[in-house]
């Protein structure tokens, strides 16, 4: 099995959901999740979330290890950030997120649902 498709297998013992084409896997650890996010070639949050959230910008904060792929972010005052696998990831709320070119990205992100953003102090001046 090559790493494309490790990355994409089954995750035992997770959650899985899908929602807006992005496939999100959740495994909870303790007081914190383990989650895998796919995000498809194409995906654009403003795109494919926005309708379905109901808000202008992604409002999660997402911590964790781009595995494979690319994507780009840009918060409401226009400043731009680039990750690529592989790269470990901190985004604060306020944004809006699409992947970069011919293949989806693979998110390994770290949160603790409602409470991530003040208990990894993620919050942007």
């Amino acid at each position: 099995m090559n790493t494309t498709e490790t990355l994409l297998a089954p995750l035992k013992g997770a959650a899985h959901r899908e929602v807006g084409g992005v496939h999100v896997d959740v495994v909870q650890t303790g007081d914190a999740r383990v989650k895998r996010i796919v995000y498809p070639q194409g995906f654009r949050w403003s795109k494919n979330l926005k309708d379905i959230v109901g808000t202008p910008l992604c409002m999660h904060a997402h911590v964790g290890f781009l595995a494979s792929g690319r994507i780009s972010i840009q918060y409401a005052d226009g400043v731009q950030e680039d990750f690529v696998a592989p790269q470990v990831v901190a985004i604060a709320p306020g944004h809006d997120g699409w992947v970069v070119g011919e293949e989806p990205a693979v998110l390994i992100e770290f949160d603790f649902e409602g409470e991530t953003v003040e208990r990894l102090n993620l919050q942007r001046a």
